[in-house]
């Protein structure tokens, strides 16, 4: 039997990964240094656009119960009365896109990933040595694999193997919110001179990403619930109105780029390839389209680590990275900044979108399908 394809990494990015190669027939096994246990308590929140809802519903892990959909998105700026929105029923979808706790993915991914049968190593580090022509050797903590692809859905990009490096000066601070009046679905994503904040429609509270400079950050985390809220009303400025707030926690935001996602007999998907700033959504997402890609080239291959391969699968990824990369970048960097110029410039990007039916419909589709947006 030939060796299987070894993935590092049991979160939602790997499991999704491992059940969409199975499905093309390839054989799979999946490693983590963690316990079962510990990849299950991921508090993190997901929003996913309607895209990554349908590639989720073809390997059977889509936990519709449990997603909450967005039926509308509100984009503002503030200082400006301009303003634009996003509609599912323009769009003609159930739903933009939805919000969902990252551990009710992972369990709907983990139930396929068990009934397809697919060998799951918890508490098992692996390092790989250089490969060799039809395989790669990887080393456990007391015995030595072969396998025929390294992938490698966790971890980030060092500094040494990135091509583009920006860093932010900013911290996403995350919360759970109540809102004073119900969502209605609606997600807002305001921008600020101080950095982006989004509201997205979780059950019957808000998510919320919130972004302020780096320097801020720590006096925030660490301010009593009233101050943190009141200061997240202000920023609002009446947009919505928080009457409570659960769950804070932070990270700092950067945008890094692999500077290459293949090399012989490995790729690096997620954010292990990429890490982008999370305004518009798009990391998780376009993680997702990621490992569908790399599904999609492998299907069929009777050696899965094939240089011709790996080549074919970065140059069919590379618009979509490179153009989510260049679109949440221009946002956060063209809505944060005092200059009145640019100012007007954004509110009258917003009228334009607010105005031109065709314009939204492309947003909208850069924004669900990724680099699909495009003819």
């Amino acid at each position: 039997m030939a060796p299987p394809i070894a993935i590092i990494g049991a979160g939602p990015l790997g499991l999704a990964t491992a059940l969409a190669l199975s499905r093309r027939g390839q054989a799979v096994e999946i490693f983590d240094a963690r316990s079962l246990a510990a990849t299950q308590q991921d508090n993190r929140t997901l929003a996913l656009s309607h895209g990554s809802r349908e590639l989720l519903e073809l390997l059977g892990a889509w936990p519709a119960a449990l997603a909450t959909p967005i039926t509308h998105i509100t984009i503002s700026q503030q200082s400006d009365f301009a303003r634009s929105q996003l509609s599912a029923a323009e769009q003609r979808l159930p739903a933009l896109g939805y919000v969902l706790g990252a551990s009710a993915l992972h369990a709907a991914l983990l139930r396929q990933v068990q009934a397809a049968g697919i060998p799951l190593h918890e508490e098992t580090r692996l390092e790989s040595s250089q490969p060799e022509a039809a395989y790669i050797e990887l080393q456990l903590q007391h015995a030595t694999r072969q396998a025929r692809l390294l992938l490698r859905c966790e971890g980030f990009v060092p500094e040494q193997e990135a091509t583009r490096i920006r860093d932010y000066d900013q911290h996403a601070l995350l919360c759970r919110a109540t809102p004073v009046a119900p969502h209605q679905n609606l997600a807002h994503e305001r921008f600020t001179a101080r950095g982006p904040i989004a509201l997205l429609p979780f059950g019957q509270d808000y998510a919320v990403v919130w972004t302020v400079p780096a320097q801020e950050a720590e006096g925030l985390l660490t301010a009593p619930e009233a101050e943190w809220l009141g200061a997240l009303n202000g920023a609002l400025g009446g947009l919505a109105t928080l009457n409570s707030i659960s769950e804070r926690a932070h990270h700092p935001l950067g945008l890094r780029m692999r500077r290459e996602i293949t090399a012989p007999r490995c790729v690096w998907l997620g954010n292990a390839a990429q890490t982008l700033h999370p305004v518009a959504g798009q990391g998780f997402n376009l993680a997702l389209r990621d490992a569908w890609e790399l599904a999609d080239t492998l299907t069929g291959a009777s050696d899965p680590g094939a240089p011709e391969l790996l080549a074919r699968y970065a140059a069919r990824r590379k618009l979509d990275r490179e153009g989510a990369a260049g679109f949440t970048d221009l946002l956060v960097r063209g809505f944060s900044t005092h200059n009145p110029l640019i100012s007007g410039l954004r509110g009258a990007g917003l009228a334009a979108l607010e105005a031109l039916p065709p314009l939204r419909h492309f947003v909208a589709k850069r924004m669900i399908y990724g680099a699909r947006a495009w003819p």
